[in-house]
């Protein structure tokens, strides 16, 4: 990574950290992060697989964490906002799960020795990155030669005028947010960071506009800025997202399940 790159991610990671300190609590207790076929699907790739150490990065509430404890030695959940951190570590004492331990991270620099996991699991969190390629790069770097990476996020339609429309939405409902990637990004990029994709599981999420804004604790003007948009999109963008009355819509997810390449 050059140095300039490496500036920019660092001034990155700090607003993410800002931006993300007085959320934890949110996170925790959000419906949509908790449950899921996404955290069932994890749940059932670590479930009975004798892993040892695995990484859940760029952690958020810690859910990720939470479901597979019982199953490994070990859970490292890793994220760059200590108030995340220190949520997930009394959720780890409160729930009796012990082999929870937490790390201050970025994703691209992560703090840990080469093949130091058996299994990566990454859910909704690299659309934060500010160099999701170096990100990616590190998490095979930790990862076991025979290991397992998951990464499940948000993605962006690869038709270029429904990807503008969610990439304005999400920067207004969240200034931290990055980038949502195509599906044909995720799956270049990944090749290039050195792992190779097995499984790829397509779902829709509803989001609950008001709860989705709240997550973010987002401005009054920015909620009436993303209605602004959503009431005045094209017939195509409405039927794409189907946009309800009230402002919520269906969200297009990934789950990639990868391997070293």
């Amino acid at each position: 990574m050059s140095s300039e790159s490496t500036l920019m991610t660092n001034r990155n990671d700090d607003f993410t950290a800002y931006h993300y300190t007085p959320r934890a609590t949110d996170y925790v207790l959000s419906s949509v992060h908790s449950e899921g076929a996404d955290l069932d699907e994890v749940e059932q790739s670590i479930k009975g697989k004798g892993y040892r150490r695995v990484l859940d990065l760029g952690c958020g509430g810690g859910h990720v964490s939470y479901r597979i404890a019982p199953y490994v030695d070990q859970v490292v959940a890793c994220d760059i906002t200590a108030s995340m951190l220190n949520a997930v570590a009394s959720q780890a004492i409160e729930r009796k799960l012990p082999n929870i331990m937490v790390k201050q991270a970025s994703a691209e620099k992560l703090p840990f020795d080469s093949a130091f996991f058996d299994a990566i699991v990454c859910r909704f969190s690299a659309h934060h990155w500010g160099n999701m390629e170096a990100g990616l790069r590190e998490a095979r770097r930790v990862l076991h030669l025979e290991g397992i990476a998951l990464f499940i996020d948000s993605v962006a339609p690869s038709y270029p005028l429904y990807n503008t429309y969610l990439q304005a939405i999400e920067l207004l409902r969240d200034v931290s947010h990055v980038r949502n990637y195509t599906l044909p990004e995720w799956i270049a990029a990944l090749s290039r960071a050195g792992f190779s994709v097995q499984k790829l599981t397509p779902r829709r999420l509803r989001m609950v506009f008001q709860d989705w804004v709240n997550r973010t604790h987002c401005l009054p003007e920015h909620q009436l800025a993303i209605r602004s948009l959503q009431l005045t999109a094209a017939e195509d963008v409405q039927r794409y997202f189907a946009l309800e009355k009230e402002g919520s819509f269906l969200l297009d997810t990934l789950t990639i399940s990868a391997t070293a390449a």
